[in-house]
């Protein structure tokens, strides 16, 4: 049985959702109670409500479950970016990774998977692919990729001294049913405007969006695919895999596939963007070591999420 730590989020549900479509049983633990959200409904998926910060009641979980192994991809990092209480965020989110790498020792499980972030390249070398041996910049300018990067490399000492075969996925830009409008890209809020006929408002961006502005972007099918993958492979020769399509989809391709599906569709942006180049991950390992290849390209994805949310489902 695998355990998935915001299993009912958005990349969680797609996470557990591929899990049990490759024949797997899940268990979920979440802080708050929540129903299970429509890509679950009706799976035999069993809920443990537990905040990962409460070791005492993490730990507890594995007396109930038979746990092989661990997915993890609840917040990390404090939350929001600037919390006003940031010691004792970074405290928490430093308590819950070791709870989590604490149960895969106690439980003896297989594997632990933990979300890290296409983030951490922010700063990084870009001549192209971003490949998991580049070299990363010590810094960054939000908290997300500072507490991956830290993740990471914890993982790494503990890997190394525990025994646990631990796992970082870098995960991309990824959008698709149960998302949230993203402050790095603009895709979300572009299907939403094109499912119900408004104008795009990308006020929430953290930067203007253009039309050539793009970075490598996954449906999130194919991402909780991916995960699922790395979970249940025989051998991975790595530590760190990158999560993602492959390929640079820029806010024009995103527009064009739109209105395919909605040829009145209100998503065309401002020329210009494109001058920095784009953040694409080289997937060349996760190809090799699971097989994964994406399924959906950015007209699939567009169509199929279009039809999620015109089928009366919100995010």
């Amino acid at each position: 049985m695998i355990l998935v730590t915001g299993g009912l989020g958005f990349i969680g549900s797609h996470a557990v959702r591929a899990l049990l479509d490759l024949g797997e049983e899940c268990v979920v633990v979440q802080r708050r109670a929540r129903a299970l959200p429509p890509v679950l409904e009706g799976e035999p998926v069993q809920v443990e409500q537990a905040d990962i910060t409460d070791r005492e009641a993490l730990l507890a979980v594995g007396r109930r479950h038979d746990i092989t192994g661990i997915v993890h991809l609840a917040g990390s990092y404090p939350w929001p970016p600037v919390p006003d209480a940031p010691i004792e965020a970074t405290r928490k989110a430093l308590d819950g990774l070791l709870n989590i790498a604490e149960a895969a020792q106690e439980w003896g499980v297989r594997r632990l998977g933990i979300a890290s972030t296409i983030g951490v390249y922010f700063g990084a070398e870009n001549d192209g692919l971003l490949r998991e041996d580049a070299p990363l910049s010590m810094t960054a300018g939000v908290s997300i990729p500072t507490f991956k990067k830290v993740g990471e490399m914890l993982g790494g000492f503990l890997a190394d001294t525990t025994g646990v075969d631990i796992v970082n996925y870098r995960i991309s830009g990824t959008w698709g049913p149960l998302g949230h409008l993203d402050p790095f890209f603009a895709a979300p809020a572009l299907v939403r405007a094109a499912a119900h006929g408004t104008a795009a408002d990308l006020g929430h961006l953290l930067h203007p969006a253009y039309a050539e502005d793009g970075l490598d972007l996954t449906y999130v099918k194919d991402t909780g695919r991916a995960i699922a993958l790395l979970q249940l492979a025989d051998t991975l020769n790595h530590r760190t895999y990158n999560v993602g399509s492959g390929r640079a989809t820029t806010n024009a391709q995103i527009s064009r596939a739109l209105k395919k599906a909605v040829p009145d569709a209100r998503v065309d942006l401002d020329a210009g963007g494109g001058a920095a180049p784009h953040l694409v991950l080289d997937i060349s390992r996760l190809t090799t070591d699971t097989g994964y290849h994406p399924e959906y390209d950015t007209d699939r994805a567009a169509a199929d999420y279009i039809a999620w949310l015109r089928a009366g489902h919100e995010n």
